[in-house]
């Protein structure tokens, strides 16, 4: 017999005093570890969990966001494969929470058992460069505002990234950051962009604008998730003349007022002259989606699900700019995934010639707030001949519709775009040689 949640709530409730959940010996920790880097004052969160007053008060809200698994944010589902950085609670973390809120939410008497809180990791462990927003800004649409920025890259040389972070300027306000990788024959684009909208920076949703949905990746970043060394032995490749695009999501709702909006937010990088292994932040989709818009989801449809199997490796050294090689097994580390608003869930897999298959991600609650990577505890292998699935489902219903400017959108047919309105399906993969 399985000791689901529900079971083990029961176990944990019938139990009595003797083995009595407290805040202090059991609850805090578990806060410390999955909760307190977002839950804090000043931070992304509404409000903050670190302290007993503050948990108690809102006990009964935990149990049902951690039994639905909408808390903590970390949206891969357990059974698809091991990750190294997995943040899902247990079963029994679960039933604990729920037992500890109907048992009354006992505070308990601090023991030196109890977890100490250890401050969140905000640096790499090796900065090499670091680079920011080239002006303070300050967000002012509402509840979202999506915003780039073109950051120059200063090495004239080749250099290779082997670690990411970024340093929030405003964790009251900064959602989310993606650092996108514009090479020098793709800088005409951007630099339009930019020189189209007054101020620093232009408005952006779904990539770094001007339809480049092959642009690569540098890294991305929400509310804790910790600094990014890469795996090792690899890196990104990033020539001389290139730029980075930084792509901000503010939650401007989380600060009514103007003045407590302001940002300017920074990367940390580490860097490499060479690596045993190039890599690339591989994106991964239908051409056809792109190219002619098949990825069609009518208005009104409820569950509409799209899906591309195919084999990369013949066309690695496109993809990739000539990072890698064709027809050459790669190594996966990694994997993410990227819908807009309407998106409800996604999956990756690896399909082999023998008809088995390996589950790289799988996102069956997708939330846009909330885009990571998830780095797999053992890379796998893509092998010439296997195909990379990658499988999309949306919701175009009336009552899915996102609420953008105060006004709830009425259900229109939706295709592949960038625009707020429009939508992706979009695998992102780690890989290297």
């Amino acid at each position: 017999m399985r000791l689901t949640p529900a079971i083990l709530l029961i176990l944990f409730t019938a139990c009595g005093s003797a083995s009595q959940v407290t805040y202090e010996k059991d609850v805090r920790p578990l806060m410390e570890t999955r909760c307190t880097s977002c839950h804090v004052e000043g931070g992304i969160a509404p409000f903050a969990l670190t302290s007993y007053e503050q948990v108690a008060a809102v006990k009964d809200a935990i149990a049902i966001a951690v039994k639905n698994r909408t808390m903590p944010p970390y949206l891969a589902a357990p059974g698809c494969t091991e990750y190294a950085d997995d943040q899902n609670l247990t079963d029994e973390q679960i039933a604990m929470l729920e037992g500890w809120a109907k048992q009354g939410a006992v505070q308990g008497t601090p023991t030196s058992s109890a977890t100490k809180q250890t401050a969140l990791e905000t640096s790499l462990p090796q900065v090499d460069l670091t680079l920011g927003m080239p002006t303070a800004w300050t967000p002012s649409k509402e509840p979202d505002d999506y915003h780039c920025f073109v950051i120059d890259w200063p090495h004239q040389t080749d250099k290779y990234v082997t670690g990411f972070n970024v340093k929030p300027g405003n964790p009251r306000v900064v959602h989310h950051a993606i650092a996108f990788l514009i090479p020098p024959e793709r800088l005409a684009t951007v630099t339009a962009l930019d020189d189209a909208e007054p101020g620093p920076g232009y408005t952006c949703y779904g990539g770094p604008g001007g339809n480049q949905t092959t642009v690569s990746w540098v890294g991305s970043w929400a509310p804790g998730v910790a600094p990014n060394m890469y795996p090792a032995d690899t890196g990104l490749l990033i020539k001389p003349g290139s730029k980075i695009v930084l792509q901000m999501h503010y939650n401007t709702a989380a600060a009514p007022n103007a003045a407590d909006r302001v940002d300017q937010t920074s990367l940390e990088l580490a860097l490499a002259d060479s690596v045993k292994r190039k890599a690339f932040i591989m994106p991964w989709a239908d051409p056809g989606w792109i190219r002619d818009h098949k990825m069609t989801i009518p208005a009104g449809s409820p569950d509409t699900k799209h899906s591309f199997s195919f084999d990369p490796t013949g066309f690695l050294k496109t993809i990739s700019g000539g990072v890698l090689q064709n027809n050459a097994a790669v190594r996966v580390h990694a994997a993410g995934f990227h819908q807009h608003m309407l998106g409800t869930g996604g999956r990756l897999e690896v399909n082999k010639p023998d008809g088995s298959s390996e589950c790289l991600i799988n996102l069956p609650r997708w939330d846009f707030h909330w885009q990571r990577s998830y780095r797999l505890a053992t890379p796998k292998l893509l092998r010439v001949g296997d195909a990379l699935k990658l499988s999309c489902s949306w919701n175009n219903s009336a009552e899915f519709q996102p609420v953008i400017d105060g006004q709830r959108g009425v259900p229109r047919e939706v295709n592949w775009g960038e625009g707020t309105g429009d939508e992706m399906c979009l695998g992102l993969l780690y890989v290297s040689e």
